[in-house]
């Protein structure tokens, strides 16, 4: 049989089929990292599937939530939240639970554990010691901190016991001395478990606080367990990742020394009229100038 009939459309076929391959394995490559869904809050309360979605289009793969209320995340259930974040390929990480109280505790850890997320992370000073100063714009501690630090040490043990981990958030307020003399982060760090207590190193606020994220891993090996990533303009802003001072580069040098297993890209806000669903793209596009996957 003469096959040269078919030699033509058999080529296209072959030639067809590996551009298919190479673009499927492209945009593969391509979807890395994380996002604090924090930074789209407001998306999220006008239409959070929605906004899940695009945050899956705009290349992210891992999810840290920051909208639980009510035992449900973004008004779904714990399982229905895990579904269909599932459905469109992303994976949930971390949770953000600011109103958490020993009282409260074992509720909300089952919920979040529910929802797939490996980590329960602490975000402010629990049970009413946060601060927060409206004409100055800042944060502090109040209260004992040995207190706070039996706080997180017990919904630590909790998260232990129910097989997710718990981390601890800072802002700037953690890495300076407070009235005692004493700079919370160290006594944290100091006075915590690390088979129940580890960290989220939030990296714009420790440089906004003067201190220097490399250092800390040095002196506290392995208790950093995520970062987020945020960078800083000339104005001391929020900035997307690439567009200002912050070298990442340096900083993600250390990242065994630190412990990371997971980063997530979080703004607090946006400025001069930038959208947050634009601001996580150029995010995502700068992780890869500095060797972030």
């Amino acid at each position: 049989m003469n096959f040269s009939f078919f030699k033509k459309p058999l080529t296209l076929l072959v030639a067809t089929t590996l551009i298919l391959i190479s673009a499927c394995s492209g945009s593969s490559q391509d979807n890395f990292g994380g996002l604090a869904l924090y930074t789209v809050r407001d998306d999220m309360g006008k239409d959070a599937k929605a906004t899940l979605q695009k945050v899956a289009d705009a290349g992210y793969v891992n999810i840290e939530a920051a909208g639980y209320d009510n035992g449900k995340f973004y008004n779904m259930s714990p399982e229905d939240f895990k579904s269909f974040v599932s459905e469109i390929g992303l994976t949930p990480i971390s949770s953000h639970n600011a109103t958490v109280t020993l009282e409260n505790a074992d509720k909300m850890i089952a919920d979040v554990k529910a929802a797939g997320f490996q980590y329960f992370v602490i975000p402010i000073p629990p049970m009413g010691h946060f601060t927060f100063d409206q004409k100055t714009r800042t944060m502090g501690m109040k209260g004992d901190i040995k207190t706070v630090t039996d706080i997180i040490n017990t919904i630590g043990k909790k998260c232990t016991e129910a097989g997710i981990k718990l981390l601890y958030h800072n802002h700037d307020f953690e890495f300076k001395k407070n009235k005692d003399g004493i700079v919370p982060i160290e006594y944290f760090l100091e006075n915590t478990d690390p088979k129940h207590v580890n960290f989220q190193m939030d990296l714009y606020w420790v440089t906004k606080a003067g201190a220097d994220p490399v250092e800390y891993f040095e002196k506290y090996p392995g208790r950093f367990k995520m970062w987020h990533v945020k960078d800083m303009d000339e104005q001391g802003r929020y900035a997307p990742v690439g567009t200002g001072t912050i070298d990442f580069g340096r900083i993600l040098d250390k990242k065994e020394e630190s412990g990371m297993k997971y980063y997530m890209v979080e703004q607090d806000m946006t400025f001069d009229g930038q959208q947050a669903l634009e601001a996580i793209k150029i995010s995502h596009d700068g992780l890869k100038t500095f060797g972030f996957k």
